[in-house]
């Protein structure tokens, strides 16, 4: 019976995540580098541990974190853009070693779409990952330190582009000109389903495996943001169509379609 729940990366999904598990009565560590946000953790009524992966090591009290877990959600996305950069992957592989010290062996690996790479095609959970970025290299080769391991039940969750509460993409595309591949196809999901997601494999005591999470509505880059911008009365994007496309991918998800998961909250505003 699962009782206790690891959140790693208390952030703009972790905590509301913890504190969606909490009204479910799960006993919830939660992760942060902040000390800020550690006081609302534990206001929240959440275990607050601060934890920091470095590729150096891991500050923190990682071992009272991972104590008596049951499930572990890994929360920690790369920040490859920060300087100088940093190893994404070798942070994933100190992490995966301190994880083996202990009888933790319910893993769920919060990853991306972004390693199916820049491809026109309808992909699902049996698709190729071919990531073109480096974040999507990295992010793949993570998943797969965890994913190869099979002494552990993990379970990889590719999201697409995260929207929600003060997050969407319209925002800083808003009013630029001269965009391409505006007739690519949209690949995004609420963060309301996200925690629906993880909180509905949590409940099914789900399996190893890969699952797409992706809202299944696609339309055109060009059409979707310009909706949104006027909804919000913002400028529209524009897009220069007579650039070649890149990357008309739809992701579709084998997984949720065989659970009959149903969405929550439309990416339409």
């Amino acid at each position: 019976m699962i009782k206790t729940i690891g959140i790693l990366g208390c952030g703009w999904l972790g905590f509301p995540l913890a504190t969606a598990l909490l009204e479910q009565q799960y006993h919830i560590h939660g992760s942060s580098t902040s000390e800020e946000k550690l006081n609302t953790l534990e206001k929240s009524g959440i275990t607050p541990f601060y934890i920091e992966l470095s590729e150096n090591g891991i500050k923190g009290d990682i071992d009272g974190f991972l104590k008596q877990l049951d499930v572990l959600v890994i929360n920690v996305p790369p920040r490859l853009r920060k300087a100088p950069k940093e190893s994404y992957t070798t942070k994933i592989r100190l992490l995966h070693t301190a994880i083996k010290k202990t009888p933790l062996k319910r893993i769920i690996f919060v990853s991306s779409t972004s390693v199916y790479g820049n491809i026109d095609a309808v992909l699902n959970e049996e698709s190729p990952a071919k990531p073109s970025s480096e974040s999507g290299k990295q992010l793949l080769a993570s998943e797969n330190i965890f994913y190869e391991d099979r002494a552990l039940h993990t379970t990889i969750i590719r999201f697409a582009g995260l929207i929600g509460p003060n997050r969407h993409p319209v925002t800083y595309l808003a009013g630029k000109s001269d965009l391409k591949n505006g007739e690519a196809p949209i690949n995004l999901i609420h963060l309301d389903d996200c925690i629906g997601i993880i909180k509905q494999l949590i409940k099914d005591n789900f399996m190893h495996g890969i699952i797409n999470a992706v809202y299944p509505y696609h339309p055109s880059k060009q059409d979707y943001y310009t909706a949104e911008a006027i909804k919000r009365g913002l400028p529209p994007p524009n897009y220069n169509l007579n650039t070649s496309a890149l990357g008309n991918k739809i992701i579709e998800s084998i997984y949720l379609n065989v659970k009959n998961y149903r969405f929550m909250t439309s990416i339409v505003s």
